[in-house]
């Protein structure tokens, strides 16, 4: 009973809650690439340029400077996927491998460079945290409501907010448009290209803001190899949200339920190396299991040639 208890104390919970959320902005920047048609497998490099960027920029100025740091270290690098998956037309599975490959040595160089050492950036400070007043003075409820990072209500608010713009918004038609059909989209008008690289600008800039959340308010500095894999996480919990933000919350935070309790091995008799791979066991569960039932976009992944229409 006590093992069965812990599995869903508040405790883990709070630290569910607090893993989620690099998934979840990651996961959320996937939906408005994908729905515009752009497949973003870049989104661990650029998590990995959020991390450093975040890290440095709130080394030199704050974690609002980190931030905004790491928010715009990923709009750079996904306009460097949108420069070649649309423009150029190369293969968007390609470009995402030749982003991620590039973060891991670029953020390794330019830590040298700064720091002196390779793989990690020095100690930094984190945001002020945030109390729910009342729910904060409930002593059950401490755990999920006191001390907690204000990203995390930015988070949950950008969900609401991205679900809105995609359902209600002439941006967000247009966007689902062109991802479903860019050829009537274009026929009537709308810029199939600067909507396809908005896209793609947003989703680096949520996954910029994923990586910040790693090295700001978890690790509290950089440490190569910190995003373990989170990008891609998100793109498993993009999926089994079928390209939605409300439905890659639901996802998101399963990931983080299975990722907190993978930290928590003390309190449970089962082998350590089987609970720490378990988030990604999830994951391949989940694409397994539904990727086969998820619809994506009708034009999801395929490049888009005007002159070679009609």
């Amino acid at each position: 009973m006590e093992t069965l208890a812990s599995l869903f104390s508040l405790a883990l919970l709070a630290s569910a809650v607090r893993l989620t959320v690099p998934v979840l902005l990651a996961a959320l920047g996937a939906v408005f690439s994908e729905r515009g048609g752009v497949i973003n497998i870049g989104l661990e490099g650029i998590m990995i340029m959020g991390t450093f960027f975040g890290a440095v920029g709130t080394y030199y100025g704050g974690p609002v400077v980190g931030l905004l740091a790491a928010v715009a270290a990923g709009v750079v690098f996904s306009a460097v996927h949108g420069l070649l998956a649309i423009t150029l037309r190369v293969d968007q599975i390609i470009s995402g491998v030749v982003l991620n490959m590039l973060a891991v040595g670029l953020a390794r160089f330019l830590n040298i460079m700064l720091f002196g050492v390779a793989t990690q950036s020095p100690g930094i400070r984190g945001f002020t945290p945030l109390s729910i007043p009342v729910l904060r003075d409930i002593p059950a409820l401490k755990p999920i409501a006191a001390g907690i990072s204000p990203l995390i209500p930015l988070a949950l608010a950008l969900v609401v907010a991205g679900h809105w713009v995609l359902v209600r918004t002439t941006f967000g038609l247009r966007l689902r448009a062109v991802g479903e059909n860019p050829l009537a989209a274009d026929t009537v008008g709308v810029n199939v290209f600067l909507m396809r690289y908005l896209g793609v600008l947003i989703s680096g800039a949520l996954a910029g803001m994923a990586g910040a959340y790693l090295s700001i308010e978890q690790g509290r500095g950089y440490l190569e190899g910190m995003t373990q894999g989170r990008g891609f996480i998100a793109l498993a919990a993009m999926i089994f949200g079928n390209w939605w933000p409300v439905g890659a919350l639901g996802a998101s935070a399963l990931f983080g339920y299975f990722d907190a309790l993978s930290l928590r091995v003390v309190a449970l008799n089962v082998p350590y190396q089987f609970l720490n791979v378990l988030p990604h066991i999830v994951t391949i569960l989940v694409l397994a299991g539904f990727v086969r039932r998820a619809r994506p976009p009708a034009a999801d992944g395929i490049p888009y040639a005007k002159e070679e229409q009609g």
